[in-house]
């Protein structure tokens, strides 16, 4: 089976293609915007035609699209969410190579949802800021294509290379940080919010399995568990071997004074930084996972502890 990975370079895109390659049958092109991809190919300003062309010649059975954006302005997350992935979709509509499109989408795409509540497929999609946006536009134009296609709408991916702006990510330089310093207390913002995490390695094997299944429409790819993140900080002292104090400062999401990692100053009460968790969702995440149990036959492996200890591998490294 010949894949075509998009996005190959990017957080998630690196374990999928790892995944990939393990299966003996997989024949795996890489296209993306770096110099190390098999083929350079920018879908945010690159047309169509192009890429249907190089689609005919490679003539791939499964297109894997795991590029995109997390940060930027509305104009830039749809330039690269949305814009992309309709080039991806009109490019595979032109071609004759019939290819599967599994694209990956994201929980934000449903926005904030009631706590304790578990969130199914069917959930209508209120995403609460532009990145929700931009990727809810994504998976309505992939399901609106007429072609063979699944979204997996992946919940907070975890594990190692993790990015380090991203609210695990902080938590582990601010404890590498507080270490290294030989600080007996670290003080904590934001950690109130709940997510459902699961490990970007159990991702990669839903993308696999999506691959070489028929399943069609949206997929959630989650633990099924939401965690509050200030328990995540005390597994993440437990497996680094902290063994001081951790403060949670207190405040609401829009009046926090201090963030992950960052220490209350005077000058914090001048402005108000950015909420830990700036995705739209609120308070609470959690997953319903069957329809990738049922369709897929994937449930997650591992759990957010072994998760954590990664992340904080990499982050030690750093000491």
């Amino acid at each position: 089976m010949r894949v075509l990975l998009i996005g190959a370079n990017g957080y998630l895109g690196r374990f999928v293609a790892d995944r990939l390659l393990a299966d003996p049958a997989v024949q795996l092109t890489a296209l993306g915007r770096g110099d190390d991809a098999d083929v350079r190919f920018d879908l945010a300003s690159g047309s169509p035609g192009a890429l249907t062309r190089f689609l005919d010649a490679v003539h791939p059975g499964v297109v894997v699209n795991c590029a995109g954006a997390t940060r930027g302005g509305a104009r830039e997350l749809t330039r690269h969410n949305t814009v992309a992935v309709a080039t991806v979709c009109e490019a595979l509509r032109r071609s004759g190579c019939g290819a599967r499109l599994v694209q990956i989408g994201c929980g934000a795409e449903y926005g904030p949802s009631q706590p304790g509540s578990s969130t199914a497929e069917d959930a209508v999609p209120r995403p609460g800021g532009p990145y929700g946006v931009s990727k809810l536009a994504a998976t309505e134009l992939v399901l609106g294509s007429g072609l063979d296609a699944v979204v997996l709408r992946v919940f907070s991916p975890a594990g190692p290379g993790t990015p380090a702006g991203s609210p695990l990510g902080r938590l582990a330089e601010a404890m590498r940080r507080a270490m290294q310093s030989g600080d007996g207390e670290l003080k904590l913002g934001g950690l109130g919010a709940q997510r459902d995490f699961v490990d970007v390695r159990d991702v990669a094997r839903a993308v696999h399995a999506a691959s070489l299944s028929a399943a069609q429409g949206v997929i959630n790819i989650g633990s099924g568990r939401a965690v509050r993140l200030r328990d995540a900080a005390a597994v993440l002292a437990r497996v680094a071997g902290y063994g001081g104090a951790l403060h949670e400062l207190d405040g609401a999401p829009g009046q926090l004074r201090a963030s992950i990692g960052h220490p209350r100053t005077d000058s914090d009460h001048a402005a108000p930084v950015a909420y830990p968790y700036p995705d739209g969702c609120g308070n609470w995440q959690q997953a319903d996972v069957r329809t990738a149990r049922d369709r897929l036959g994937w449930r997650p492996r591992i759990n957010l502890e072994e998760s954590l200890a990664d992340i904080w591998m990499e982050a030690a490294c750093r000491l």
